[in-house]
Protein backbone atom coordinates (compact mmCIF):
# COMPACT_ATOMS: atom_id res chain seq x y z
CA UNK A 1 0.00 0.00 0.00
CA UNK A 2 1.08 3.43 -0.98
CA UNK A 3 2.60 5.67 1.96
CA UNK A 4 0.27 8.93 1.98
CA UNK A 5 1.80 12.34 3.28
CA UNK A 6 -0.04 13.69 5.99
CA UNK A 7 -1.78 16.92 4.42
CA UNK A 8 -3.88 19.55 6.59
CA UNK A 9 -7.61 20.01 5.50
CA UNK A 10 -8.13 23.28 6.39
CA UNK A 11 -5.21 24.21 4.24
CA UNK A 12 -6.44 22.34 0.93
CA UNK A 13 -9.95 23.75 1.88
CA UNK A 14 -8.15 27.41 2.11
CA UNK A 15 -6.79 26.63 -1.43
CA UNK A 16 -9.90 25.70 -2.85
CA UNK A 17 -11.31 28.53 -1.68
CA UNK A 18 -8.81 30.79 -3.17
CA UNK A 19 -9.40 29.08 -6.76
CA UNK A 20 -12.87 29.33 -6.51
CA UNK A 21 -12.49 33.10 -5.39
CA UNK A 22 -10.17 34.01 -8.23
CA UNK A 23 -12.22 32.85 -11.22
CA UNK A 24 -14.97 33.66 -12.74
CA UNK A 25 -17.06 30.79 -13.23
CA UNK A 26 -16.73 28.35 -10.86
CA UNK A 27 -18.11 25.11 -12.62
CA UNK A 28 -15.38 25.73 -15.25
CA UNK A 29 -12.45 25.99 -12.74
CA UNK A 30 -14.41 22.72 -10.93
CA UNK A 31 -14.10 21.62 -14.37
CA UNK A 32 -10.10 22.47 -14.89
CA UNK A 33 -9.30 20.93 -11.26
CA UNK A 34 -10.95 17.19 -12.00
CA UNK A 35 -9.17 17.32 -15.63
CA UNK A 36 -5.73 18.11 -14.01
CA UNK A 37 -6.31 15.47 -11.46
CA UNK A 38 -7.68 12.65 -14.06
CA UNK A 39 -4.31 13.62 -15.94
CA UNK A 40 -2.36 13.31 -12.93
CA UNK A 41 -3.79 9.90 -12.42
CA UNK A 42 -3.12 8.66 -15.32
CA UNK A 43 0.41 10.12 -15.10
CA UNK A 44 0.73 8.28 -11.87
CA UNK A 45 0.81 5.14 -13.14
CA UNK A 46 3.81 5.57 -14.50
CA UNK A 47 5.57 7.13 -11.67
CA UNK A 48 4.52 4.26 -9.17
CA UNK A 49 6.48 6.30 -6.53
CA UNK A 50 4.91 9.15 -6.94
CA UNK A 51 1.72 7.81 -5.32
CA UNK A 52 2.00 9.42 -1.96
CA UNK A 53 -0.75 12.16 -2.56
CA UNK A 54 -4.28 11.63 -4.12
CA UNK A 55 -4.61 13.30 -7.58
CA UNK A 56 -7.05 15.83 -7.02
CA UNK A 57 -5.42 17.36 -3.70
CA UNK A 58 -2.54 17.42 -5.12
CA UNK A 59 -4.14 18.87 -8.76
CA UNK A 60 -5.54 21.75 -5.95
CA UNK A 61 -2.37 22.24 -4.82
CA UNK A 62 -0.50 22.69 -7.84
CA UNK A 63 -3.53 24.81 -9.48
CA UNK A 64 -3.42 27.34 -6.48
CA UNK A 65 0.45 27.31 -6.17
CA UNK A 66 0.37 28.65 -9.94
CA UNK A 67 -2.55 31.67 -8.90
CA UNK A 68 -0.28 32.71 -6.11
CA UNK A 69 3.15 32.51 -7.61
CA UNK A 70 2.72 32.68 -11.33
CA UNK A 71 6.18 32.70 -11.12
CA UNK A 72 6.33 29.15 -11.57
CA UNK A 73 4.79 29.09 -14.63
CA UNK A 74 6.85 31.85 -16.26
CA UNK A 75 10.26 29.48 -15.65
CA UNK A 76 8.74 27.32 -18.17
CA UNK A 77 10.31 28.90 -21.20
Amino acid sequence: MAKRYVIDPQEVIHRVEDLVAASSNRYKITVQVANRAKHRRYEEIEEYDDRAMKPIVRAVIEMSDELTQPEILSDED
